[in-house]
């Protein structure tokens, strides 16, 4: 592991991890020899190659991660990467939870890190997937069903205004929520405007 390619930053990080120290340590040390800039980014360290960004890695409370960037573009021929919710699109984690499995996977950590900068090096982009696989909450359904003018002041909305009233409107478990945000936004939408305008 070639000290100079080390970023101070990254360092101060680790000197303050108090949770998944060794193993933030371990996966430096295998993504370092893979050739990649180290820089930290978002509060975590953070590796590209040629200022695209690669793999990045963070913690949780139950586990530590290799975060792909673009994960959606790599084979995972072992069945490793995980998508961490429903609503993220490009990025997949690789998860551990000891540091003897990071040392048991380095050959193949090394593999998928390879494999995510021939991505890079492809140009490979993510498909966003277009709104029409968004879907639109129950409580909305009806409210479009009760005021056509609202459904078709929505359906005029840009797709990433539509997205973010989607992704809004479903977050709450509790359908009362749901439907509380919606009557919130109504006339938001109604006058053309985005959920942050």
């Amino acid at each position: 592991m070639t000290t100079s390619r080390m970023n101070p930053k990254v360092d101060e990080f680790l000197s303050k991890a108090k949770k998944w120290k060794e193993e933030y340590e371990k996966l430096r040390q295998i993504v370092l020899d893979c050739e990649l800039t180290e820089e930290f980014k978002w509060m975590h360290p953070c590796y590209t190659f040629e200022e695209k960004n690669i793999v990045l890695i963070h913690g949780f409370k139950d586990y530590c991660a290799l975060l792909f960037h673009k994960g959606a573009l790599l084979q995972d021929t072992h069945g490793f990467l995980i998508q961490q919710t429903e609503n993220v699109q490009a990025a997949r984690q690789i998860r551990f939870t000891h540091v003897q499995e990071i040392v048991e996977m380095e050959p193949i950590l090394k593999a998928y890190i390879h494999k995510a900068i021939e991505v890079e090096k492809a140009g490979l982009e993510v498909n966003f997937k277009q709104n029409a696989e968004l879907v639109i909450p129950e409580e909305l359904q009806n409210k479009f069903e009760e005021n056509p003018a609202l459904k078709n002041a929505f359906e005029a909305l840009t797709p990433g205004r539509q997205r973010a009233y989607l992704l809004y409107f479903s977050q709450p478990k509790q359908s009362k929520t749901r439907e509380s945000r919606i009557d919130k936004y109504m006339q938001q939408i109604l006058d053309g405007k985005g959920l942050n305008d």
